[in-house]
């Protein structure tokens, strides 16, 4: 069965970091793009990060650019997402997705329609 977790959320103060790690069972990530993507209480998912199947390639939302870092080790079958410089605009419930691609090259992209599989979530939470 194919699954993604996620783990590392938590609650941090503004200005601080936390790294997710999104986590595959049940199949190889090697042939996957993979995003993440949020959801704050009443707001529509949206994407953050992406990295494509061979790691060339990483896509970030504006709001996190410059602070987030997308990266990823196919070998422990995990994604990660560095999260620095937190802000409160940054909680939310963060989720994992795959996207199976065919070529190395081929860009991830931040649309949610895109992907296939998801995890089920990690609570992020940026208070003082």
């Amino acid at each position: 069965q194919l699954q993604l977790v996620e783990a590392g959320g938590g609650l941090v103060q503004p200005g601080g970091s936390l790294r997710l790690s999104c986590a595959a069972s049940g199949f190889t990530l090697d042939y996957y793009n993979i995003a993440w993507f949020r959801q704050a209480p009443g707001k529509e998912r949206e994407g953050v990060s992406c990295v494509s199947r061979g790691g060339g390639n990483t896509n970030h939302a504006d709001s996190v650019k410059g602070r987030f870092t997308i990266s990823r080790d196919n070998t422990k079958k995990t994604v990660y997402l560095q999260m620095n410089s937190l802000k409160q605009e940054d909680t939310a419930v963060y989720f994992c997705a795959a996207k199976p691609v065919i070529s190395l090259t081929k860009k991830c992209v931040l649309g949610p329609g895109e992907y296939d599989y998801w995890g089920q979530g990690t609570q992020v939470t940026v208070s003082s």
